[in-house]
């Protein structure tokens, strides 16, 4: 069974910051990411994310499937971008250098490949360190250190919750495709994609009966425990801020700022190297 988005609990110097570390300087990275434009700055963010997977001990194979989804994904957006808009660099840039042409309006030119390779490195510079965040945070000691910012208690206990049932979903769907391949429906390779993918369809009515029964079975629980009737709580997995946190903050706030400050210098989200 694949994990999609599971914590992955390693010793690792990622591992030991706090959640609400982690969610900041991920809301901090990818906001510099989604501001700029800057080739530069967005070839510098994938390299640091590959460095900080190192110092995580997270393997490619735990998260080869995401990665894989991701990168088809980021194909198709760029082929229906060239479709849509082959001269959308054309337009940004002001510039026009024709390569070769494919016939009709759908002339390669060097700007709209330039353009492209931003697209691509954006996903690179977005995709694993969510996926970094995800396997790396704890949700009860996230859910305590959200607390610890000013979060209401109960909004972090059930992002907590949330984080904590998708591995449960994941082998609630594993257990049901299994129970309806041993009454001899076929899931396999050797059917055609259509025939998988209602097959697959097949198995949400009772995947979404059985997480129902699930959730009111977690509330009823809850609510016979008391839970939400104090202002506060006390946490099992909360822990301290300490300078790594901080130099970590630090470290994803001077990207944020550099990208700002990159945003000036170029007089916009692109950086343009085609202007003479």
């Amino acid at each position: 069974m694949r994990n999609l988005f599971n914590y992955i609990d390693r010793p690792s110097p990622i591992h030991r910051l706090t959640g609400a570390t982690k969610l900041v300087c991920l809301l901090l990275w990818s906001f510099a990411a989604m501001l700029t434009y800057d080739t530069r700055l967005l070839a510098l963010l994938p390299l640091l994310s590959m460095g900080l997977f190192m110092l995580s001990r997270i393997r490619l194979r735990d998260v080869r499937f995401m990665l894989g989804f991701t990168a088809v994904f980021m194909v198709l957006n760029n082929l229906l971008v060239f479709l849509f808009s082959p001269q959308h660099g054309v337009t940004l840039f002001g510039t026009r250098h024709e390569l070769f042409s494919l016939g009709g309006r759908y002339v390669v030119t060097a700007e709209q490949l330039f353009y492209h390779l931003n697209l691509v490195l954006k996903y690179l510079a977005s995709i694993p360190i969510v996926l970094l965040f995800v396997c790396t945070t704890n949700p009860s000691e996230f859910a305590a250190s959200l607390n610890r910012v000013g979060v209401k208690y109960s909004v972090a206990y059930s992002v907590a919750l949330a984080l904590r049932y998708i591995p449960d979903i994941q082998r609630e769907y594993h257990d049901i495709s299994q129970a309806q391949q041993a009454r001899g429906i076929e899931m396999t390779r050797r059917q055609s994609l259509f025939k998988r993918l209602r097959s697959a369809a097949a198995i949400l009515i009772p995947l979404i009966l059985s997480s129902m029964d699930r959730i009111e079975t977690i509330s009823n629980a809850m609510s016979l425990r008391g839970f939400g009737k104090n202002k506060k709580r006390t946490w099992y997995m909360g822990r301290r801020f300490t300078g790594w946190d901080f130099a970590a903050m630090a470290l994803c706030l001077a990207l944020l700022l550099a990208a700002l400050a990159l945003n000036r210098i170029n007089g916009g989200r692109f950086w343009n190297p085609f202007a003479a």
